[in-house]
């Protein structure tokens, strides 16, 4: 039997709580980018929990999906359980070929299409991946025309600035634009995500996911919380403010900003992993790379929780080290053009 090696991700909180103790009501898990804050889920009730789902609730959440992220009428939509279970599936798409993925960026993309019999950043792509903003320095993709013939735009963190969105490329054949409902509303456990773009693409994935892959409740909060344009502008005011409240405790803390979205921050330090070893003391638990021995991933603490995570950054000065080089600080207004 082949070992599954595990990937590099953030979470992984119960081996911290299990290394540094406390329990899990102690600790802040800043090492993803989901908001601290999600979405209330509303009552439900009826038989939403025992009966399949029909086929007016899964129209109700695609509508709504349309109409949140102003969908082109002539592109397909598909609800999924989680993004993750899209990106797995993508490379089958297409008979397996060279895809450019431009790198440091989320890793299950590489990961799918190596599965899959690509070969990743090859001579010759024929296909295209684009995170974007992307995880984990926040940078917007500029649009441009790439040859491949599948392109994929993973829009995971774009709802936190959605005038960025290359929604409207999701007419262009050979495209798909994956949203995740996970991280802007803050439920990565429900497990919805969406691909949208090419119909002929959308009929092979619904085919590839089978009948009834998004679960009722799902359905029914998806299409809740999509409609909810008060909620989603207030956040994303909350959230702004938020990420500006953070930047300024890691300055004086001695890290440079080098990117990030408002959902999650990147900081440019003299030893990310001592940065991790001290917040954990503290019970926060951060995001470090394997790639890089001075990059620190945050994300943004709930409300209410912003104390503890103060008095771990200021007993940090002096003890983790700061921003390898004050040049780093340049990178400030770049952020501020990409998702904040």
């Amino acid at each position: 039997m082949t070992e599954h090696k595990s990937r590099d991700h953030g979470g992984g909180l119960d081996a911290a709580i299990i290394r540094y103790g406390g329990t899990r009501a102690d600790w802040l898990d800043l090492s993803t980018g989901i908001n601290p804050a999600p979405y209330k889920v509303p009552e439900m009730g009826g038989d939403i929990w025992t009966a399949l789902p029909d086929r007016a609730a899964i129209t109700a959440l695609e509508r709504a999906a349309r109409r949140f992220w102003q969908v082109p009428d002539t592109a397909a939509i598909l609800a999924a359980p989680g993004a993750s279970s899209l990106i797995v599936r993508i490379p089958a798409l297409c008979p397996p070929g060279t895809v450019r993925i431009d790198t440091p960026t989320y890793n299950e993309h590489a990961a799918a299409f190596t599965a899959g019999g690509w070969q990743v950043n090859g001579p010759a792509p024929t296909a295209r991946v684009v995170v974007h903003p992307n995880n984990p320095d926040g940078r917007f993709w500029g649009g441009d025309n790439p040859s491949a013939t599948l392109q994929i735009i993973d829009e995971s963190f774009c709802d936190i600035a959605p005038t960025h969105s290359h929604i409207a490329r999701a007419t262009t054949p050979g495209t798909l634009v994956l949203k995740s409902f996970g991280k802007f509303w803050g439920l990565a456990g429900l497990r919805l995500g969406f691909a949208i773009g090419d119909p002929a693409l959308i009929a092979q994935l619904t085919d590839m996911l089978g009948p009834w892959p998004v679960s009722g409740p799902a359905l029914s909060i998806g299409t809740a919380a999509l409609t909810d344009e008060t909620w989603a502008s207030t956040t994303r005011t909350r959230l702004a403010k938020d990420s500006d409240r953070l930047d300024t405790m890691m300055h004086h803390a001695g890290a440079a900003l080098i990117g990030g979205t408002s959902l999650f921050r990147l900081y440019d330090t003299e030893n990310a992993a001592s940065w991790q070893a001290h917040l954990a003391q503290h019970h926060i638990w951060s995001r470090i790379f394997p790639y890089s021995p001075t990059w620190l991933r945050l994300g943004l603490p709930h409300p209410n929780r912003w104390r503890q995570i103060e008095t771990a950054i200021n007993t940090a000065c002096g003890t983790v080290g700061g921003a390898t080089s004050p040049q780093a600080t340049s990178a400030r207004p770049s952020v501020r053009s990409s998702g904040q």
